[in-house]
């Protein structure tokens, strides 16, 4: 174990937006054990607060792998973003599917919602920009994430329909376990390529990464690691993608593994 790579929401980060203590002391026995820690989060930047808290100062790969973000220099430092064209042409095949269907775009600065995508209450708390049609309100601006919502289905069928509809277009996935949001990237792009490319940079072998994730936007990224551990709290489809499983989230799955495998590298 030389890298440990760890999803946010559902696998560290509860409802409350914290991490536990316990986790937290996981974390920090790896760095102090020379082990190289690395969340990868379907959160674009500003949304790190968790990690801002625990006075985190390393790299953060964000928005599902399409931006590389360094926390203590608040730095960008590689990012693959959706044209508007790509952006376009996906939200009318979408909308031919499904006509009820409203949109939003995560960019490098700001979220761009249309009317619709989030209750009138929810706009501040997002920190979105007044609610206006995308195509008013991107003006050339590079995309990290296109997201996209419907009412009435299940997140699985919505991914299900749309993913193959527009897989020329973009690459989607979901990590809202209740909620039907569609997340969309540049095809190709996911969090295991990031990670991939991360760990290359470091000299890490796949096999001595250790990952954890919950939810199919984690699939790759659990597929690809040496040790890939899936939170027994989590979604099927990650749950089979997996070649491990930790304990559930409320029983601190992630900070269960670690202690245990921590404890085996100071016994070897």
């Amino acid at each position: 174990m030389r890298l440990v790579a760890s999803d946010m929401d559902g696998t560290i980060v509860g409802h409350n937006g914290r991490i536990s203590d316990r986790t937290v002391r996981a974390f920090e026995a790896c760095l102090d054990s020379g082990v190289e820690v690395v969340f990868v989060t379907g959160r674009p930047p500003r949304w790190l607060q968790p990690l801002r808290e625990l006075g985190f100062k390393g790299t953060v790969i964000c928005s599902n792998g399409a931006l590389t973000y360094d926390l203590g220099r608040e730095e960008v430092l590689a990012s693959h973003l959706l044209d508007g064209e790509s952006i376009f042409e996906a939200q009318r095949i979408i909308r031919d599917l499904y006509p009820a269907a409203r949109f939003a775009a995560e960019t490098v600065e700001s979220f761009l919602i249309e009317p619709g995508f989030a209750d009138p209450g929810s706009v501040e708390l997002l920190g979105a920009t007044e609610p206006r049609p995308l195509r008013d309100s991107l003006n050339g601006a590079g995309v990290i994430k296109f997201l996209a919502r419907e009412n009435g289905i299940t997140p699985d069928e919505f991914l299900h329909r749309v993913a193959p509809a527009v897989e020329h277009l973009v690459a989607t996935t979901h990590s809202a376990p209740s909620v039907p949001m569609l997340e969309m990237s540049v095809p190709g792009i996911n969090k295991s390529v990031t990670l991939a490319r991360y760990a290359a940079s470091l000299g890490i072998d796949q096999a001595d990464v250790i990952a954890f994730g919950d939810m199919p936007n984690d699939i790759q990224m659990l597929d690809w690691a040496g040790h890939g551990y899936a939170m027994a709290s989590g979604h099927p489809a990650a749950l089979a993608a997996a070649n491990f499983r930790a304990p559930a989230f409320d029983d601190d799955g992630v900070a269960q593994v670690l202690e245990e495998r921590l404890s085996a590298l100071k016994s070897a």
